[in-house]
């Protein structure tokens, strides 16, 4: 498959665009952090952080870093207990304002992720997408993307891989101010998509039946 041709924009504005406005939130908006943390280590406890390894931009692994949003809570055999027993009203406000994913920012300075893009999924996700949908690898992630504002985990994993490689193929200025606008009107206003229909985060994805 021949190389994607990436427009002026991609190539020489996004990234550092992605740092200075990463910058500017960790020095104007520490405090914010500071709160945060505190309010999750009472709430929830120890360690404040969730740490996972997430495929980036060519599907390389990085570790992601969010503020955890449920407890540790297990049965009486050890074994944890549903997202949705253990996903509390702290957390699942966290995850309404996505302030869960500010810490994503410092993967972001680190050159990591994107302030836009497809979200990075799961590692084991990754021999189970088609041809096309690998192709939402052909960038960095984003803390915020096309899928985000078009359903989130309300819609379904093809609905969103679709978003997810037209957004590759029209990477904008543009483009991305208004994801970004929209980023703002539905995490802090609308709440929308936070769940999907019959889970309190979203469904694995197990592949899809269309392999090309």
């Amino acid at each position: 498959m021949a190389k994607r041709k990436q427009g002026i924009y991609e190539k020489f504005i996004k990234r550092g665009l992605d740092l200075i406005c990463s910058l500017i939130v960790i020095v104007f908006f520490w405090w914010v952090y500071v709160i945060i943390a505190v309010l999750v280590r009472v709430k929830l406890g120890s360690p404040v952080l969730f740490k996972q390894e997430r495929p980036g931009k060519d599907e390389k692994i990085f570790k992601l870093y969010k503020f955890r949003t449920m407890t540790d809570a297990r049965d009486g055999d050890g074994n944890l207990l549903p997202d949705e027993q253990r996903l509390t009203g702290f957390g699942k406000t966290l995850r309404a304002t996505s302030l869960d994913e500010l810490p994503e920012i410092f993967n972001i300075l680190k050159g990591e992720m994107s302030l836009i893009g497809p979200r990075p999924l799961l590692v084991r996700y990754l021999p189970r997408y088609n041809e096309t949908q690998h192709r939402r690898h052909e960038v960095r992630p984003g803390l915020s993307g096309w899928a985000q504002v078009n359903g989130r985990n309300a819609i379904s994993w093809e609905e969103k891989f679709e978003h997810d490689v037209w957004y590759v193929d029209h990477i904008s200025f543009g483009l991305d101010m208004k994801i970004i606008l929209m980023t703002v009107q539905k995490a802090f206003l609308s709440h929308d998509g936070i769940s999907s229909a019959t889970s309190a985060t979203m469904e694995e994805f197990m592949g899809s039946e269309n392999v090309k």
